[in-house]
């Protein structure tokens, strides 16, 4: 077969493809550091559940400092959710982002798996589409993840019952259910960003643990500037500053602003370095 034969049938593949895609979260799901991953952020709803549990077991508060809603729970299991989530965004969750987008290409290039990937011939868009929607259904899976074991968790610590929301309005458990699906996806929209830049890292190097770290790296740095005050001006550019916005959907009615801002700039984040990993992986040398 010629090659202008070659290129004329990659140019009539689609770009999207299930069956990539498929492999590609088996290749994800099947390994063990992905599943000590899930273990740990499991674990997290239960260390926090079975603390309050304690503290107030005598009939104390649970108050005093701590992840938002923490002094919630013990009213209501279903804030656990709410509270685990506030604890694991800031650094358990994105951690677990950062490792498996870093690892994504720069792993299959440091194992020599990369120019088969290609040779199969996936193609480098539909691969790098793949490869990041891997990485995106792992943010929703981490984060549902989290959010079962602390429903789990607060049902049978705690009470369950009608939600008082932040705002004072009192809804149905369903209701409240349909809330902390919905804080839920709003944690993993949040982290559509990172995952953007940990991909784009991974198509810089063919080190997976160099890249795993130099995006958890990225990430402290970033969550440090994000806290010094002398540095507001940039703050609100900067990736994480928004993530603690889903708070403002345990109101009624739902405060927007801050969600429309974290969910712009995710998009924005996820744009500009997914745009800079398609370019430097479309014109990588993976023949080496």
């Amino acid at each position: 077969m010629s090659q202008a034969d070659t290129a004329a049938r990659t140019a009539g593949r689609p770009l999207w493809s299930l069956g990539l895609l498929r492999n590609e979260l088996v290749t994800v799901l099947r390994r063990w550091r992905t599943l000590a991953l899930l273990a740990v952020l499991a674990g997290v709803p239960v260390l926090i559940g079975i603390a309050v549990r304690i503290e107030t077991g005598d009939g104390g508060s649970a108050g005093g400092g701590g992840p938002a809603f923490i002094a919630l729970i013990t009213n209501n299991g279903l804030f656990l959710v709410f509270t685990s989530l506030a604890a694991t965004l800031p650094f358990f969750l994105p951690m677990a982002i950062g490792v498996v987008a870093g690892d994504a290409i720069a792993g299959e290039a440091n194992a020599g798996t990369l120019r088969y990937l290609l040779v199969a011939p996936a193609g480098r868009t539909r691969l790098l589409l793949s490869k990041y929607a891997s990485v995106l259904a792992f943010c929703l899976l981490a984060t549902l993840v989290v959010a079962a074991s602390a429903l789990i968790t607060g049902a049978l610590l705690f009470p369950l019952g009608d939600v008082t929301l932040l705002s004072g309005t009192s809804i149905s458990f369903s209701e409240g259910l349909l809330r902390a699906l919905l804080v839920a996806l709003a944690v993993a929209a949040s982290l559509t960003g990172i995952a953007a830049l940990g991909l784009f890292i991974s198509t810089l190097t063919n080190s997976g643990i160099a890249a795993m770290a130099t995006t958890v790296g990225l990430l402290i740095t970033v969550q440090i500037v994000d806290t010094i005050p002398q540095l507001h001006t940039i703050q609100p550019y900067l990736f994480p500053h928004y993530w603690l916005s889903f708070a403002d959907l345990v109101r009624d009615p739902v405060y927007w602003d801050d969600l429309r801002r974290n969910f712009e700039l995710q998009a924005l984040y996820v744009a500009v370095f997914g745009s800079a990993a398609w370019a430097r992986f479309a014109a990588r040398d993976v023949t080496a």
